[in-house]
């Protein structure tokens, strides 16, 4: 248990954490939508642009936040996570690998593309897999479907008000060209079995669930804590789906930016184009951030560089030494 003093200290440095990061160059923020790839986000205002947020939780139950870590946004692609998580917990991982790769595609998260050996989407955390995952969830209908998935992420967040935003969703379902693409393709080959309109709702509308950070940092610590939100006791899945869900997001959770991402900060973790990013300490604690400005490859700027500097100072790399670890004060001088 954390006492008040460290929890104060905590507070401390996650505030000097937020400062020394809330300073970003414009031309950063701005590469997304200069890339051709912005459609998925408009361009962002003045106010857009200064909201950043951080929130940690611990496995006791505790959590520190800064800046706008109590702001709504969509959760967008930091959704696939428990889709696919359900998708295993309904089928077993042999059935869902059956549909659904793991292997990083190296393409961008919106590519119109199949694995050209078994046709089927490379991986959960790219839009093809995603859609294909939606599939494979288990319900009557569309709605029981969403009904599932949105209660599974209530329960990680320990939030029961979480729920699909209509006016995000009724957006989404009309600049949902590309993704119609996607699914209609899989369908081509036989990787969706379910009607593909029905199959694209699902999936829009998990994506148009709106959270906070705060929400996604105990979504985070759930899963670090094997399924168990460590605030409520609540177990919203099996334990054992844990290692495949957070394998698949080490690998293939931050789009093309993954590898480096795995090489670079070396947990699990999972982007969206809203700016949030969710990150898992296995054993520790959750992590989450939110930051609209996008870098070209779709992930918060903000957010990525945040989590760099927590990973190198506190020594949280999953290939990390002992004594690597460091406190999460002021960054080294440069040599």
């Amino acid at each position: 248990m954390v006492d008040a003093q460290a929890s104060q200290r905590i507070d401390e440095r996650l505030k000097e954490l937020y400062l020394r990061h809330v300073p970003v160059d414009d031309a950063d923020i701005d590469r997304f939508y200069e890339s051709g790839r912005g459609y998925y986000q408009p361009a962002l205002s003045d106010g857009e642009r200064r909201t950043f947020g951080i929130c940690l939780a611990d496995l006791d139950g505790g959590i520190h936040g800064v800046g706008d870590h109590a702001e709504a946004f969509a959760i967008h692609s930091i959704s696939k996570i428990f889709a696919y998580a359900l998708a295993l917990a309904d089928h077993g991982p042999d059935h869902v690998l059956r549909r659904v790769g793991v292997e990083p595609s190296g393409d961008s998260f919106n590519s119109i593309v199949l694995d050209p050996l078994h046709h089927r989407p490379y991986n959960p955390m790219i839009n093809a897999g995603a859609i294909a995952t939606c599939d494979l969830v288990a319900g009557q209908n569309s709605e029981e479907k969403v009904q599932r998935i949105v209660e599974v992420m209530r329960l990680c967040a320990g939030n029961e008000s979480l729920q699909v935003d209509q006016e995000v969703f009724e957006r989404e379902w009309r600049t949902a060209d590309r993704n119609r693409a996607i699914a209609y393709l899989m369908r081509s080959h036989g990787s969706l079995a379910g009607d593909v309109e029905e199959t694209l709702s699902v999936y829009l509308q998990q994506c148009s669930v709106l959270v906070t950070c705060d929400d996604m940092a105990r979504m985070a610590a759930t899963l670090a804590n094997g399924w168990v939100n460590p605030a409520t006791g609540a177990r919203p899945l099996p334990t054992a789906r844990v290692r495949d869900v957070l394998s698949v997001m080490f690998s293939c959770g931050m789009y093309d930016f993954a590898g480096e991402w795995a090489f670079d900060v070396g947990v699990p973790a999972k982007s969206s184009v809203s700016g949030g990013i969710l990150a898992v300490v296995p054993d520790k604690m959750g992590m989450a951030t939110f930051s609209p400005g996008l870098d070209p490859h779709g992930n918060s700027v903000r957010g990525v560089r945040v989590c760099q500097e927590v990973s190198r100072r506190l020594g949280l790399h999953v290939f990390a030494r002992e004594d690597e670890d460091a406190m999460l004060g002021p960054a080294a001088p440069a040599h």
